[in-house]
């Protein structure tokens, strides 16, 4: 069955595409091209042909429904395409509105002409990706807005209004009313005129100056770049666009195409974006169970985190009561979100206008009965079940029936704060990171007793206020912090051993993540990991002390918020400056411990920190805490620093080979000074290595 839609309007064929939500060039849908093409190549009535979407999407590209199966590669492919619509013998007009990215602006180059809404959107996104345009994109675009537009779009995968190209050869003609209706008179004029078959190919990418501009232009990527090898082939593409002839530049195209779609880089950046799209499927929770409309929140807590998460739902036009028991409290929190709006203001990301709109949507309270309409209302006060205990009995008495009660905890219980209220089908774990109005990552804890409509709505007000949302199961941290417990105890026991707090962090920062583990636990306060630990210690009297964390937090340092942590810091700067104390601090808890230093090197400090992970991240597979490996790898890459072109740990793992993880893991627990069991390899991550296959392939 064919995705394109054929029907001919006095001498002009049209050629709808057809494949929601936004066009993908799937197979279907390839073939409808080049059989419309056909069909009016054989119709002597038909003077020119349109090539049409809808109004949402001209087409966003390949359709990834098909990414790893062979209808990505069945012919025709998208340079098949592109070859029957540019060789057409009769004119090919591309009428696009909505999206029109990655192989659908390459699909509307390839036609003799372009008419176009003023705000559609184009894009060449495919460096995001890890690769480059494959169907000439990298050669037509220079051709038609010059080189360093086009190397601009493509290396940074932009998207731009169609508006901005207004006057180039890009576009023939701006549309302002009906797109369709403006297409079939651009062709019957065409027709009328006899207007002639233009091929992108034919024109010529121009620079004045083009041995210093990609010279420039791979000193500025290459050192922006880093870690990426495709935004260096973009320029490399770019140039041939210039300086070959367009066959021959075609070939660059393709080969570096064929050898970025094999680097690990491109790999980590695809399953991140494949990654992405799966964590809002939940096994038993069809896609199409009812949602409960959210039009009123209720924020408890004006602190930091309350105020951060007020702002969410305030920039998506959602009304926020914010809750504070005295008035001083809620005056700091309401001047903390207007600081917010204001800073946006002055920086020019948003109007007056809409700052004051956000801020006539909050509400201060002092009363929870206040809440009495919300239907929903999130809870971010201190991270002590006593309190959360008075908190939650408070909200059951005063909400209304069907109201979602949600805790903004990050290791607590779920299932005891359900308990709290009479209704625990109706709470939820709502786990935002700081800064909650920044960081992208939600984790969404599902209780025992959670109702799969309050799941379902939770999921679906992630994608409101622009959230990656991760469902979780109930256990202490989650799926997050549960395993950087893991991951900042290596690094901690690492430093008792013989490591330096430097050299830790190097290495770690060396490996591509934002910061080192000591840094991290500086900037997110060492009081917080030390009440952690504390409960923790009393939980599980066997657990080994992380006596050099606390100690410093004895000492008051609790990190960049008193000046002194792990680092110091001078006042007004953030900057972590090595600190004698803390190494003498080192020395003094190792003669305690009867620690004899030893060379640690850096690759014992990458694998001991990334494999804890790993390692932790199996087991939480293993019980059900979270639904697949690549949510995992989710809540990595948003919320925690893991280096986006690594993929995440659950990939890294896999892309070194688990049994390797394994084999590599075998002298960390030999080690004395480790937590006694933990470098036993969880069952799943023994039994996928022993297998060899990852962490998902288990037919789920």
């Amino acid at each position: 069955m064919s995705n394109a839609h054929y029907e001919v309007n006095g001498e002009v064929a049209v050629i709808r595409l057809d494949n929601p939500p936004v066009n993908g060039l799937g197979i279907a849908l390839r073939q409808g091209i080049v059989d419309g093409i056909k069909q009016a190549e054989a119709d002597n009535n038909v003077g020119a042909v349109v090539i049409i979407g809808s109004d949402r999407a001209f087409s966003g590209g390949a359709d990834i429904s098909e990414f790893g199966t062979p209808k990505m590669h069945a012919e025709p492919i998208l340079t098949t395409v592109t070859h029957y619509v540019e060789t057409s013998r009769k004119p090919v007009i591309a009428a696009i509105s909505g999206a029109c990215m990655g192989g659908g602006l390459e699909l509307a180059m390839s036609c003799h002409y372009r008419v176009a809404r003023p705000d559609a959107q184009i894009a060449l996104p495919e460096v995001k990706l890890g690769i480059l345009p494959g169907a000439g994109g990298t050669q037509r675009l220079p051709r038609l807005i010059g080189a360093e537009h086009a190397l601009n779009m493509i290396v940074s995968g932009a998207v731009v209004p169609a508006k901005q190209f207004k006057g180039s050869p890009l576009f023939d003609e701006m549309v302002e009313g009906d797109l369709l209706e403006g297409a079939l008179a651009f062709a019957r004029k065409g027709i009328a005129e006899k207007m002639p078959l233009n091929k992108v190919r034919d024109l010529k990418a121009r620079h004045p100056n083009p041995e210093g501009f990609f010279m420039v232009a791979r000193n500025t990527v290459g050192a922006m770049a880093k870690n990426y090898p495709a935004p260096l082939k973009c320029v490399d593409a770019v140039e041939a666009a210039v300086t070959k002839p367009f066959d021959v530049g075609m070939k660059v195209e393709r080969d570096a195409f064929s050898y970025l779609v094999m680097t690990p880089e491109s790999r980590a950046l695809r399953h991140a974006f494949f990654s992405e799209r799966k964590t809002s499927k939940i096994a038993d929770v069809p896609s199409d169970t009812p949602t409960r409309e959210i039009k009123q929140v209720g924020i408890i807590g004006g602190g930091t985190m309350g105020t951060g998460i007020s702002i969410n739902f305030l920039n998506a036009g959602i009304p926020v009561t914010l809750v504070e028991m005295k008035q001083e409290g809620l005056d700091r929190g309401v001047a903390a979100i207007q600081k917010v709006y204001e800073g946006r203001v002055k920086k020019g990301k948003l109007s007056e206008d809409k700052a004051k709109a956000c801020m006539d949507l909050l509400t201060p309270s002092l009363s929870y009965r206040d809440l009495s309409n919300a239907d929903l209302v999130i809870e971010a006060v201190f991270e002590e079940m006593g309190v959360k205990e008075s908190v939650f009995k408070e909200l059951d008495s005063v909400c209304k029936p069907g109201a979602i009660l949600a805790s903004n905890t990050s290791t607590l219980d779920v299932n005891k704060i359900a308990s709290f209220t009479k209704r625990p089908e109706n709470v939820i774990g709502l786990h935002f990171f700081s800064p909650a109005n920044i960081m992208k990552l939600l984790e969404v804890v599902r209780g025992d007793k959670t109702a799969k409509d309050v799941l379902a709505t939770a999921m679906k007000l992630a994608k409101t206020i622009k959230k990656t949302a991760v469902v979780s199961g109930v256990c202490d941290g989650f799926i997050g912090n549960r395993m950087i417990n893991q991951y900042q105890r290596e690094a901690l026991l690492m430093l008792q051993e013989g490591a330096s707090v430097q050299q830790i962090d190097k290495a770690i920062e060396k490996f591509g993540f934002a910061m080192g583990p000591l840094r991290m636990a500086d900037l997110a306060g060492g009081d917080i990991g030390w009440a952690i630990r504390k409960r923790q210690y009393a939980e599980k009297p066997d657990m080994k002390k992380m006596v050099v964390a606390d100690r410093l937090c004895e000492m008051g340092r609790y990190g960049q918020k008193t000046g002194a942590g792990f680092y110091r810091y001078e006042p007004g700067n953030r900057n972590a400056l090595h600190d004698p104390e803390v190494d003498k601090v080192v020395d003094e808890v190792r003669a305690e411990l009867g620690i004899t230093p030893r060379k640690i090197s850096n690759q014992e400090i990458l694998e001991r920190c990334v494999y804890a992970l790993v390692n932790e991240g199996a087991r939480l597979l293993e019980e059900g805490i979270a639904q697949r490996a690549s949510d995992i790898d989710m809540v990595y890459l948003t919320g925690y620093g893991f280096p986006v072109f690594r993929g995440g740990p659950m990939h890294y793992a896999e892309e070194v080979g688990l049994a390797n993880v394994v084999r590599n893991m075998e002298p960390f627990a030999e080690n004395p000074h480790t937590e006694p069991g933990f470098w036993e390899p969880a069952p799943l991550l023994a039994k996928c290595a022993a297998e060899g296959r990852g962490f998902d392939e288990q037919g789920q």
